[in-house]
């Protein structure tokens, strides 16, 4: 059975969503700037200040706002493992501007603006490719963040255990952003860090290369090659990513209905093949997926007032979170096994699925991972005892020494 700590934070919990899914479900009274751009954050959620210098547990992390006309940001997690000799990390956490005009010390200039933390040397020297781990938090569509402090706390330690740069998703939460503005989210992320590995490998090559005129000889000399460099890559390279993301490796991890989302992106990823060059989508983790149906499963039935989400709660979340003209608890975005499907089950990734033992989502999600194996797609699951819903996320089950840990 789950801890006392755990029992005790579940009703602490439950008492607190229900009464915010009811005021929003009641009250829609939202500013036309948040219905517009969306809110990725609720005012109420502890959040975790980014740090773009290693910390003690040798993690850095960094935001980044990536869409101008809605909320859409990311938190970089990068561990001090993507360096290669950790003890030069010290003197690479700032780099001084060779400009005698700035001084700058303790600060650098990252694409134009003063910068404090790790910046990566331009040469690529001292740097690991880590694969990258595209993360969605989990919340129940209307809360949560990449930012707050459980999913900090979570992201540093898959960042370190993993040995990955984690890339969390902020993505725009419901009802101000309904159905399919996550899922939306989802996709724009993974397109950004396709233009971003574009973008790197361009200016790797333009910086490396010669710029030469109609005789053959060159033009402007390195002057006129750093212009271009500057000009058409430099300017909008993310550098932690451009020195330490390995394209060619990414994992989608959903959380909860982040974990929904998660699977929504590996289909793009599939249907998208070739385009999304250099990106590959090699596998997806989704745990405790925030799965539902109209027809109820054992799991559903017998466990439908479990620990943290009860069913009730479940749906009220559901139409806050889908159109109300779309409300089906059958919705490709609710239920994976409905018929139909624009992407066979077949091409889809290797998919690891974690279930709790107190979660009235198991079934569903057991199911799922079922039928992606009678198509041959490996799909094994880790069934978790004595776990409830968003064990591996909770700040309590995390602290707590007699809960199970996922990492």
């Amino acid at each position: 059975m789950p801890s006392l700590t755990v029992k005790l934070y579940s009703v602490l919990f439950k008492f607190l969503l229900k009464r915010k899914l009811q005021t929003l479900n009641e009250n829609p009274n939202f500013n036309p700037n948040s219905i517009s751009h969306g809110v990725v954050t609720r005012p109420d959620e502890s959040i975790a200040t980014a740090n773009p210098s290693f910390s003690i547990d040798g993690v850095a992390t960094k935001d980044l706002h990536i869409d101008p006309s809605t909320s859409l940001s990311i938190r970089i997690f990068l561990p001090d493992s993507a360096i290669v000799s950790p003890k030069s990390v010290p003197n690479l956490r700032v780099r001084v501007p060779s400009s005698k005009n700035l001084n700058t010390l303790g600060k650098v200039s990252e694409n134009g603006v003063l910068y404090g933390g790790y910046l990566p040397v331009k040469n690529g020297r001292n740097c690991r490719k880590l694969p990258i781990i595209l993360q969605f938090h989990g919340g129940g569509w209307v809360s949560g963040g990449n930012d707050t402090v459980a999913n900090d706390m979570f992201c540093r330690r898959v960042a370190k255990l993993c040995d990955a740069v984690v890339v969390a998703v902020g993505y725009r939460l419901a009802p101000e952003s309904r159905y399919p503005a996550a899922f939306e989210d989802g996709v724009k992320v993974l397109n950004w860090l396709g233009k971003q590995a574009n973008l790197a490998e361009c200016n790797r090559s333009l910086g490396n290369g010669r710029i030469e005129g109609e005789g053959g000889g060159t033009v402007g000399g390195e002057g006129r090659r750093r212009q271009i460099v500057d000009g058409f890559g430099s300017s909008m390279v993310e550098p932690w990513l451009a020195a330490h993301g390995d394209p060619s490796r990414c994992v989608l991890l959903g959380v909860s209905c982040g974990a929904n989302i998660a699977n929504h992106v590996a289909q793009h990823a599939v249907k998208t093949g070739n385009l999304l060059d250099p990106i590959r989508v090699v596998a997806q983790v989704l745990m405790y997926p925030f799965f539902i149906g109209n027809t109820p499963t054992r799991s559903e039935v017998k466990m439908c007032n479990s620990y943290l989400y009860d069913k009730s709660m479940s749906i009220l979340a559901w139409k806050l979170f889908l159109p109300e003209e779309e409300f089906n608890l059958d919705h490709p975005a609710a239920n994976p096994l409905t018929p139909g499907r624009e992407t066979p089950l077949k091409y889809m990734p290797p998919t690891l699925t974690v279930v709790a033992e107190h979660d009235w989502m198991r079934d569903r999600a057991i199911a799922y991972s079922e039928e992606l194996r009678k198509v041959n797609v490996d799909a094994p699951v880790l069934d978790y005892k004595d776990a409830v819903h968003e064990f591996a996320t909770l700040d309590t089950a995390s602290q707590d020494p007699s809960s199970p840990s996922l990492l």
